[in-house]
């Protein structure tokens, strides 16, 4: 996935005249560097270490923008990746740890809230590609800070095909895209193309979807990066 997504920002960078960087190096994220940026992005994980962390709270309190993609949103006690940043999962993201998934990746019609600038030019819902879809500790509904752009539609049940029955999904409401109102800032669940496991078409794991190949998620990425990128931060 991060891959993928390393192919097409660029282009799409260049159709409308911003620059796209890349780095995998944390060490990246300190003020004097994240103060070249316009937009953040997080493809996969988050910072670990103390001085990251609050460099990039930093840059959010001061007007920066931030989209970020499934796994940037990951945590969970115990696990590699413990719910050990307060303000960023619960205040920031505000949905707390993560507390499930769907499996294996399948696509979902997704329902969206046209009143943002990132869903002004999607369709009232939409066919997804295929992704791995997460639940979470805390009701995003609930906070009023949060505004809920994209969820499951009742008409994707049920959602996954297991084989672990908790894996499959049935009922209830799953936000999937959101942002909070008080910062420059979206998450996008999306993220975790189906993969060939089970080694049908060769001895690698290769994938069987790709997550930047469907017009509504373009145009939403593409709209919700020049909000962040132009807008002024929301107080």
């Amino acid at each position: 996935y991060v891959k993928e997504a390393n192919e097409w920002f660029p282009k799409i960078a260049k159709q409308h005249h911003f620059s796209y960087d890349t780095t995998s190096n944390w060490a990246n994220m300190n003020v004097a560097f994240l103060s070249k940026y316009q937009v953040v992005l997080f493809l996969d994980t988050r910072p670990e270490k103390e001085e990251q962390r609050t460099a990039f709270e930093t840059y959010m309190k001061n007007g920066g923008a931030w989209m970020g993609f499934h796994f940037a949103a990951f945590a969970l006690t115990p696990s590699a990746f413990p719910q050990n940043w307060d303000w960023y999962h619960n205040e920031f993201l505000g949905s707390g740890q993560y507390s499930g998934n769907t499996w294996r990746p399948t696509s979902a019609i997704l329902r969206v809230d046209q009143k943002h600038p990132a869903t002004k030019n999607l369709t009232q819902t939409f066919k997804s590609q295929p992704n791995e879809w997460y639940k979470w500790e805390k009701d995003l509904r609930k906070n009023p800070n949060i505004q809920v752009l994209l969820s499951i539609d009742s008409t994707s049940f049920p959602l996954g095909t297991g084989p672990k029955a908790h894996e499959i999904w049935h009922k209830g409401d799953y936000p999937v895209v959101w942002s909070n109102k008080k910062y420059k800032m979206i998450y996008l669940n999306m993220g975790h193309n189906d993969m060939d496991y089970e080694r049908k078409h060769g001895k690698e794991i290769k994938a069987l979807s790709q997550t930047f190949d469907n017009e509504m998620q373009h145009k939403m990425i593409l709209d919700a990066l020049l909000w962040l990128g132009n807008s002024k931060k929301q107080r």
